[in-house]
């Protein structure tokens, strides 16, 4: 079985948003064989992979950083949103961390580029904005040798 782990931004421009899912859904669904994928279900790339990841006959594996997780959610409708594909996964990791601190989300993106074969980063490329952000998953997911497929559209920043 294939190991198909992601890392990337919560909030992707629209200007990006159509290149970021043809290179999510091309890195997806052209495997061969069965595939597990591995997400955090966070509002933005890793709820998109884990829909396409579905949608292209992944088993959905679910990695909580922690306890409080759920009361990350902006609202009503981005806590249905998680609890739905959550609702999908064949497997749920929840990692000891009581409270979602940049600890817990280190260490959630760290398990995941531990136990996948290749990462995907949906990233523009510059330093994370806080201990556990992209950045710092991709550069740690190198650091231990593991593939990185880096997704996003050249010339377009975050906000």
């Amino acid at each position: 079985m294939k190991r198909i782990g992601v890392t990337g931004h919560r909030t992707i421009p629209q200007e990006a948003h159509a290149h970021v899912l043809a290179g999510l859904r091309a890195a997806l669904c052209g495997l061969e064989g069965s595939l597990e994928a591995l997400s955090s279900l966070a509002v933005g790339a890793d709820q998109l992979f884990a829909d396409l990841a579905l949608a292209c006959g992944a088993d959905l594996t679910v990695v909580i950083p922690s306890g409080d997780y759920e009361s990350c959610f902006a609202d009503a409708a981005e806590l249905a949103r998680y609890r739905a594909l959550k609702d999908r996964a064949v497997r749920e990791v929840r990692l000891d961390f009581p409270h979602s601190t940049d600890e817990a989300y280190y260490a959630a993106g760290a398990y995941i580029a531990d136990h996948c074969d290749r990462l995907l980063a949906v990233w523009d490329g510059r330093p994370a904005r806080g201990l556990g952000g992209t950045g710092d998953i991709v550069t740690y997911a190198r650091r231990l040798g593991r593939p990185v497929t880096v997704i996003w559209r050249e010339g377009v920043e975050r906000t």
